[in-house]
């Protein structure tokens, strides 16, 4: 039967490490997978340069065996010289060791040319290794390169993707400002103020189509047929005096005493005239007065209106 303990530590990890890999930076990420591609890439260029030294320093060895094994077969030929001539001299212990030194030169050789086998062998393989290494360490440096590209790309959707955020929170915001039903809008305060002046109009309507200025437009025009009947007698009485001051046949006692009789009636027509000029004068102001009384009237009643309005609201 599994731990109890173990099983809940492993899920309280893997839920933890969960929660970090919700909950984590990208660009935090993208630069730990940049540093971990760098690092792979570094430790492969490690590897694939000892493998290469390896090979390098077979190849020296190799070259140093190659000398060796000269070196020894000159020398063994050397000896085999010197034995030969001592032999040839009569010279038997000579030839002898002579003899003795080409054997364990002999011997050397035989040794060096094994090791020189081996050493072949090793850097074969050694050679084979080193090519596979360095490529490897190619497509790894290509990997790098590809991911750095990479990083690049995805550095800047991350940004896009922020600024998308920011937008989505502002025109949240916006849409929460706009939804508060403490604050009037500008299309609710236009209505009442519309009503409030379709009101005004229709109570100035009112009042002007209310009696008293039925009345006043009734005497207005009484008034009016009096003066123009007042001016037609002045015009005629003007149009008699001229008429009598064009007579010939009169005498000059006679023009004299029609002079003075016409120009006593001249004088008390124009004494008439007069008096009819001030009672025009006289009937024009009470006229303008009563049109100043009903605007008053007017004005009082849009005022009360107006009042009562605003008492209800």
């Amino acid at each position: 039967m599994a731990n109890p303990f173990s099983k809940g530590w492993n899920y309280l990890m893997q839920s933890f490490d969960s929660k970090i890999d919700q909950n984590a930076d990208p660009r935090v990420q993208i630069q730990q997978a940049v540093a971990q591609a760098k690092k792979n890439h570094q430790e492969i260029s490690q590897h694939a340069a000892q493998i290469i030294g390896n090979r390098n320093q077979l190849e020296m060895k190799l070259e140093r065996l190659i000398q060796s094994q000269a070196d020894l077969q000159t020398k063994t030929r050397t000896a085999l010289q010197a034995a030969d001539k001592a032999a040839a001299a009569g010279d038997a212990e000579k030839a002898q060791q002579y003899n003795a030194t080409a054997e364990v030169l002999a011997s050397q050789l035989v040794s060096v040319e094994n090791e020189l086998a081996q050493t072949k062998e090793a850097h074969a393989a050694a050679e084979h290794a080193a090519r596979e290494a360095q490529a490897q360490q190619q497509q790894s440096e290509a990997r790098l390169q590809e991911q750095l590209q990479q990083v690049s790309q995805l550095e800047s959707q991350l940004n896009q993707a922020k600024m998308q955020e920011q937008t989505t929170r502002t025109m949240d915001t916006i849409n929460q400002f706009g939804g508060d039903d403490s604050v009037p809008t500008l299309d609710s305060v236009r209505d009442k103020i519309e009503r409030r002046y379709a009101d005004a109009l229709g109570a100035q309507e009112i009042a002007k189509n209310s009696m008293t200025d039925r009345m006043a437009e009734i005497e207005s025009a009484g008034t009016d047929i009096a003066a123009s009947s007042r001016l037609d007698e002045i015009r005629a009485s003007m149009a008699g005096e001229l008429e009598a001051g064009k007579g010939e046949d009169a005498g000059a006692a006679g023009a004299v005493t029609a002079g003075a009789a016409g120009a006593g009636a001249a004088a008390g027509a124009a004494g008439a005239g007069a008096k009819s000029d001030d009672d025009i004068l006289a009937d024009a102001e009470a006229y303008l007065a009563e049109d100043n009384d009903a605007d008053a009237v007017d004005a009082d009643i849009v005022e009360e209106d107006d009042t009562e309005e605003s008492g209800r609201r």
